[in-house]
């Protein structure tokens, strides 16, 4: 395992060495996950390109540190992170909140980001309403007890069945996270509006979504795509909010295709 104290937590992070000269691909875990959810991503992808895994302030194997969080406090870490690597320019995947980080990276660092990758995301997700409901109801009865609701906005419905260990296994994820840095990333959520960035936004960018996401519509991620210049927008079936876990080949598939049409964008400007 690999650990760097950053700002103020100590992050967990995980680095994966690709070939000489390709891309660097930075993914950024969602509410309540860590960066396993990636895991049948990068088995796919592992030798192709280098890969930075990370579990986000408040998730997984990383601290807390201070609370509440903003979005521009999240997308700092995933600046000190690459810093500490010492990776200058990369490929950022988001997913849910991740997007977000993404996002917020591109506004505060643009140098660190060669291009976009947009998972399940929006500029804003959800409301001020929204967020305090779930707020009021965790601070009062935990994690578990709003598991089923936001695990079944997460996953197709024939995703949560008694016999796939993959489902009881990412609730159980879910169910241990920190309960004050969920709720301090909520906040972050709550707060954050980055819908006036998409059309300023000049790398390469796609968006991606699942057809059955209750968590980030997918004709609301396609709009969202629409409204920044030149985004390459991506259905997948048979998918809900996490493609990395229900749709890893499919995810795979796009993920090597966008890259290949950043080298080939990055090379055209170059030459020119």
């Amino acid at each position: 395992m690999q650990f760097a104290r950053l700002n103020d937590v100590t992050m967990h992070h995980q680095v994966i060495g690709g070939p000489k000269g390709r891309p660097t691909l930075v993914l950024v875990n969602s509410l309540g996950t860590d960066f396993r959810i990636w895991r049948d991503l990068v088995v796919r992808l592992a030798g192709e390109v280098t890969i930075v895994a990370y579990d986000m302030r408040g998730h997984g194997l990383s601290e807390v540190g201070r609370t509440p969080y903003s979005i521009a406090l999240l997308a700092d870490d995933l600046a000190a992170l690459l810093g500490h690597l010492g990776i200058g320019r990369a490929i950022i995947c988001g997913v849910s909140v991740g997007g977000l980080v993404a996002q917020q990276l591109y506004a505060s660092r643009p140098d660190l980001v060669e291009a976009l990758m947009l998972c399940d995301t929006l500029g804003k997700i959800g409301d001020a309403a929204f967020w305090a409901a779930r707020i009021g109801r965790i601070e009062a009865e935990g994690l578990v007890a709003v598991a089923d609701g936001i695990l079944s906005r997460w996953f197709t419905a024939a995703f949560p069945v008694p016999d796939n260990p993959d489902y009881a296994g990412y609730r159980t994820m879910f169910e241990r996270q920190a309960v004050e840095g969920y709720l301090a990333t909520c906040v972050a959520l709550r707060d954050a509006d980055l819908s006036a960035l998409a059309p300023r936004i000049r790398v390469p960018t796609i968006c991606v979504v699942g057809d059955e996401d209750g968590s980030t519509p997918a004709a609301a991620v396609a709009d969202f795509a629409r409204s920044i210049p030149r985004a390459r927008f991506e259905l997948i079936k048979a998918c809900g909010h996490l493609p990395s876990i229900e749709q890893p080949d499919t995810l795979a598939a796009i993920t090597r295709s966008f890259m290949s049409f950043v080298a080939t964008e990055t090379g055209s400007h170059v030459s020119h």
